[in-house]
């Protein structure tokens, strides 16, 4: 019995130093996994936070919204500081692997979404990190990096059919973009109604919102007009379920974008997705990282997309036009007459958005000059010269985020229609909406 005690023990010294002698070789990922077993998958998700506050210090746009603890914040940058690329993508493509090595068992499976999303946020601000410090992507690449999405191709002879769809359908004489330019100034809101319009307008999106999706009773907005913006409208959620909503007046705002912008931006878009994300993940399941917005990330697909199509889910079918030619026509002292052939106009004229995405697809991977990007857009989308000059500027400051508004709406309209949110049941829909808004998702966690 002792022979054999003593034999057993050998053994295992034996193979207690071989592993130790193994442990001081260079680490590899292996070495990181068994390390990182026993982590919890929350302190990862505050590293994660801290990561994106200090990245950004160095861009403005990257934290869209914080609403954590202040001591997650990092010090203020010293005078002249250099901006850490290096040390910042290290410690993102760390806290990659750690997720990673996480054991199956170690993360229960009502957090799997939850793990799986906070790896595409965390390579999102791992290649956000490299592009400040000087990495070039392609277009598609940028956007499975940071969006986690594939944007779709057009050929512009698709447009082209489009446009002489549209050019039927146009009265008047000229070229389309002067016909086009001509009808639809007839439905610009007048400057001195635009408050009034979106006051209104806000008020029903908010009103047949809080009928379907139970909010904290302290929700509130601000609505301000504003100008020198590359954006028409942005939501600038304060925490507390609170929000600032900007509109831009630099260029004419057509009445039909006064129901856009109020579901967009207020309700159930923005400001309603970002204060379910911060009343259920936040304050009820303590998930850290929901706490900050990361801007550039797969988050803001769900985000563009999900308000997007919430315009749809707030105003289904012709409940919409309905509303408008009966209370925001007559607010904006505009003729309710062309209402219908206006909005057929809008309907067909949506789809030209993806040649957008071509016009920065083009233009980001240098095979267009700023002017002829601006030419595509006008030629495509029919923008005037100032509107065009426009939209370079926000793909200049926002490069690929441009996916974001239709293939993320087309991605999240697929979604809740295969899980039963179809136009013929609304309480589906609704119900859909708000699980996917509750809830962490990607682009490829809902692709069908």
């Amino acid at each position: 019995m002792k022979k054999s005690f003593i034999l057993v023990v050998l053994i295992a010294s034996l193979f207690g130093c071989n592993s130790t002698t193994e442990n001081n070789s260079t680490k590899t990922n292996q070495d990181v996994k068994n390390m990182t077993v026993q982590r919890n998958l929350n302190s990862i998700a505050t590293d994660y936070v801290k990561l994106v506050l200090q990245a950004g210090q160095f861009d403005g746009d990257i934290v869209d919204a914080y609403y954590g603890p202040e001591e997650l914040k990092p010090k203020a940058l010293q005078e002249g500081a250099s901006f850490p690329g290096d040390e910042l993508s290290a410690k993102a493509e760390k806290l990659i692997l750690e997720l990673e090595a996480l054991a199956p068992n170690a993360v229960p499976k009502d957090q799997q979404a939850r793990k799986l999303m906070l790896e595409k946020q965390l390579l999102a601000i791992k290649t956000k990190i490299n592009m400040l410090a000087g990495v070039k992507y392609s277009f598609d690449e940028e956007a499975r990096l940071l969006y986690d999405a594939a944007p779709p191709k057009f050929e512009l002879a698709y447009f082209d059919t489009l446009l002489t769809e549209l050019n039927s359908l146009l009265p008047g004489e000229g070229t389309l973009s002067e016909r086009y330019t001509d009808f639809t100034n007839q439905f610009i809101i007048p400057k001195d109604k635009l408050e009034i319009v979106f006051k209104t307008a806000i008020a029903e999106a908010r009103k047949r919102t809080l009928t379907k999706i139970t909010l904290p009773k302290n929700e509130n907005f601000e609505l301000e007009f504003v100008t020198d913006k590359a954006w028409s409208g942005y939501n600038y959620y304060q925490g507390n379920a609170q929000s600032l909503i900007q509109i831009n007046t630099d260029l004419p705002i057509y009445i039909s974008r006064a129901i856009d912008l109020a579901a967009h931006e207020g309700y159930p878009g923005h400001h309603v997705y970002n204060a379910l994300l911060e009343q259920k993940l936040v304050n009820e399941n303590q998930w850290m990282e929901f706490s900050v917005y990361q801007l550039f990330s797969p988050q803001s697909l769900i985000a563009e997309g999900s308000a997007n199509y919430g315009i749809e889910v707030a105003f289904p079918g012709e409940s919409r036009l309905t509303y408008e030619k009966e209370v925001l026509f007559p607010l904006a002292g505009l003729d309710v007459s062309k209402a219908d052939l206006y909005y057929k106009v809008s309907e067909l004229y949506g789809k030209l958005t993806y040649a957008g995405n071509e016009a920065a697809r083009q233009y980001l991977n240098g095979m267009l000059t700023r002017d002829e990007a601006a030419k595509l857009m006008q030629r495509y989308q029919l923008y005037t010269p100032e509107k065009a000059v426009q939209r370079t500027r926000f793909i200049d400051k926002y490069r690929s985020y441009v996916i974001n508004y239709n293939l993320g709406k087309d991605l999240v309209a697929d979604y809740v229609i295969s899980n039963g949110g179809t136009a013929t049941n609304i309480d589906k829909r609704w119900q859909v909406f708000e699980e996917l808004l509750s809830n962490p998702k990607t682009a490829s966690m809902i692709a069908n």
